[in-house]
């Protein structure tokens, strides 16, 4: 009895332990593709940012 008891321990152990592996990995990912998003999001705002300027010093120059 304590064997199948021990082993229902281990067994219940380790699904636990790969279940909360899976979450942090998930996590992780997530993390990830957040980090990512802001990284183009930052990206696209200095290429606009530094389209006005060009567009504003082309007109200075006009004028």
């Amino acid at each position: 009895m304590v064997k199948v008891a021990s082993y229902f321990a281990m067994t219940l152990g380790a699904f636990m332990f790969w279940q909360t592996l899976d979450k942090v990995h998930v996590w992780i990912a997530l993390h990830q593709d957040e980090k990512q998003e802001r990284l183009e999001r930052e990206a696209e705002i200095r290429r606009v940012r530094e389209e006005l300027i060009r567009q504003a010093k082309e007109k200075e120059t006009l004028v």
